[in-house]
């Protein structure tokens, strides 16, 4: 996932997370500079993809804080959200949605845009996707300004249904991404950045 320009970033202790999970996640996600272009920070998950423990362990740490909050979806946000998302969703006995870019949906579709550094974007989301009252736990990999993460909300609000939280491996919290979906429902990750 994109860090932003010339930061040097530190870990810090997320309280909500198993301090053996960090050390596990330290290990996995790897720092690569200068990626996409000079100047940006890239956190690669790649690693962590390539040990099978992480598909037993990572999602149980991330539905933990759920559990028991009667979820009737995932929503995953394209596309490293799909990753770990469906696993979210078995653990939890849930459906997983698709929360796709423009043009990669076949049915018809709603629609939220989000800003980014320079310019917006758009997320969609099927409009059958959910039934009225349903909820929902909305999944990425990381959180970084929270404008994907608040266009994921918006669509589930869209279609009646309730955002249940926001769950997510890593977090920059320097960004203040969690100020912008607070008020949709709790923000859980597993390790954060600052």
């Amino acid at each position: 996932m994109v860090l932003f320009e010339n930061q040097d970033y530190k870990r810090i202790q997320m309280p909500e997370a198993d301090k053996k999970i960090q050390a596990y996640l330290d290990e996995h996600i790897r720092n690569i500079p200068d990626f996409p272009k000079p100047g940006i920070q890239f956190k690669d998950i790649t690693p962590l993809l390539l040990d099978p423990e992480s598909f037993k362990s990572i999602p149980v740490e991330l539905v933990k804080p759920f559990q028991g909050d009667n979820i009737d979806y995932v929503a995953g946000i394209e596309s490293r959200g799909f990753l770990y998302g469906t696993i979210m969703a078995s653990v939890l006995g849930a459906g997983f949605i698709t929360v796709r870019k423009p043009g990669k949906l076949p049915a018809d579709t709603i629609r939220a845009e989000y800003e980014l550094e320079y310019g917006t974007d758009e997320l969609h989301m099927h409009k059958d996707a959910i039934k009225p009252g349903s909820k929902v736990l909305i999944h990425d990999d990381l959180i970084a300004t929270g404008g994907s993460a608040k266009a994921a909300a918006e669509l589930i609000k869209k279609l009646d249904g309730q955002v249940a939280g926001f769950s997510f491996i890593m977090e920059l919290s320097f960004l203040n991404g969690r100020n912008k979906i607070d008020d949709f429902g709790p923000v859980k990750s597993l390790i954060a950045y600052d």
